[in-house]
């Protein structure tokens, strides 16, 4: 037996179209799953490679998971649901989170919209005993000066995670989450496109490298198969020891 076979699996990916929840996508896809992920942009066609997004074998979907009412009339074309994987994101550099505009749009997009997402899909998980993931980051554990919404909000999505873990499971539902460290993606290039920053991070890191997509979308298939049969509510943080 193959846990890590996912053939005859559907798996829904927001915020799939790039970075690591791209990378966790073509995981599943290379796996064996039929793989949905959404973007906010309106075709796959709008993404190039230098977003870190790549669709073979993916269907693509438009969702701003910013808009509520969007969540709301969201209709994948999927018949079943085995695993649904939350990994929008959303962050707002040179203080604009301090800004309540800005404040706002970063805690609907890396928190409301969690809620909204797995509200929406519970009846699915719930009729396939599927799997929930929520990717968070290890800003979860630590301060970020300059990104008030950013922490708030990868805070809020640890507590959601416990939660909906403990609230869920009596439906067959495994909830579990991921926490980034610093990941090579469009999101950090403020640090990844400053040499000095970039190795002052680094230094910070006992792996002494970032992380990329591939290393999280590892942990997210134990998550989602049955190697992880008995973890539930928690939030492995997979950063190359950064907040040891």
């Amino acid at each position: 037996m193959n846990e890590l076979d996912f053939g005859g699996k559907q798996v829904l990916i927001v915020g799939g179209s790039s970075g690591i929840g791209n990378g966790i996508a073509q995981a599943f896809r290379a796996h064996g799953a039929k793989v949905c992920v959404t973007g906010t942009r309106a075709s796959q066609t709008d993404y190039t490679a230098a977003d870190g997004s790549h669709f073979d074998g993916l269907t693509y979907v438009q969702l701003d998971v910013g808009k509520p009412q969007a969540v709301e009339a969201f209709a994948p074309p999927i018949d079943r649901l085995d695993v649904l994987i939350l990994a929008q994101g959303a962050v707002i550099y040179r203080r604009g989170e301090f800004e309540m505009d800005g404040f706002r749009h970063v805690m609907e997009v890396n928190l409301m919209s969690l809620m909204a997402c797995a509200t929406k899909f519970h009846p699915m998980l719930k009729a396939s005993s599927g799997k929930l993931i929520i990717v968070s980051s290890t800003a979860a554990f630590h301060a970020t000066k300059g990104n008030p919404a950013y922490n708030a909000s990868k805070t809020g999505a640890y507590g959601l995670t416990r939660t909906l873990a403990q609230a869920w499971a009596e439906d067959g539902i495994r909830v579990n989450g991921i926490a980034p460290g610093l990941v090579d993606t469009k999101m950090t290039k403020v640090t990844t496109d400053n040499p000095r920053r970039l190795a002052g991070a680094i230094e910070g890191i006992p792996m002494k490298r970032l992380g990329t997509p591939e290393d999280m979308a590892g942990v997210a298939l134990f998550l989602a198969s049955p190697l992880s049969s008995y973890v539930l509510g928690q939030t492995l943080a997979v950063d190359g020891g950064l907040i040891l």
